[in-house]
């Protein structure tokens, strides 16, 4: 079977998405195929860096990840009743980055939680009202660069200031997010890649068998 994360990485449009639906007929399983496309991602941001890639490749590679996950999805359904209690998740404030917000917002939306994505560069405010609306339990605040680490502060400072910080808790996410950052945002906790979120997600509101079902 060809590596998946070599072929997304080397913008292998259809050799890649061949290599997704063998994978998910032969019963690997889901989350670990997002993992390798995610890693393959990561690769074409490298190769963007040093300019071994352009805007065009990066498009492109977006594209084909995007492809491949539509193919992925229908596999991590569960359907069902909802678990736990609804969650909030977007982008905060100056990064409008939102891959790894949507891969996480998926797999969590196939899995049986109620999930209100908000989008990318959203305000303080934006996730509290969504918080008071929804009546969420957890909320996820997603960001690729270092400028998002005193948005996530900021937000969490706005739940904080109307009132609702212990009646939410609130996980943090990106590329560059570490226990550092959790800790000088004041999150209760941060999620390395999408199955870290979902446990964590499962962990909080909602129970282990989320996680075991995919």
């Amino acid at each position: 079977m060809e590596d998946v994360t070599a072929l997304i990485a080397g913008i292998e449009e259809k050799k890649t998405l061949a290599a997704v639906s063998a994978a998910l007929n032969s019963g690997v399983e889901p989350l670990a195929l997002i993992d390798q496309l995610r890693a393959g991602m990561a690769e074409v941001g490298e190769r963007f860096e040093v300019k071994d890639y352009f805007l065009p490749e990066l498009v492109m590679s977006a594209e084909i990840f995007n492809e491949a996950v539509n193919l992925i999805t229908p596999h991590l359904a569960s359907g069902g009743q909802a678990r736990g209690k609804p969650v909030v998740i977007g982008t905060v404030a100056g990064d409008i980055h939102d891959i790894g917000k949507n891969i996480v917002s998926t797999i969590l939306k196939c899995t049986g939680y109620d999930v209100h994505d908000i989008g990318v560069d959203q305000p303080p405010a934006a996730f509290v009202a969504k918080a008071r609306e929804t009546g969420a339990g957890l909320v996820g605040l997603s960001g690729l660069l270092t400028v998002a680490f005193d948005s996530m502060k900021e937000t969490i400072q706005a739940f904080k200031d109307a009132g609702m910080r212990d009646q939410v808790k609130i996980i943090v996410g990106g590329g560059p997010v570490n226990d550092t950052v959790c800790q000088y945002v004041c999150a209760d906790a941060w999620g390395a890649d999408p199955t870290q979120a979902l446990r964590l997600v499962a962990r909080y509101i909602g129970d282990t068998a989320s996680v075991e079902s995919v």
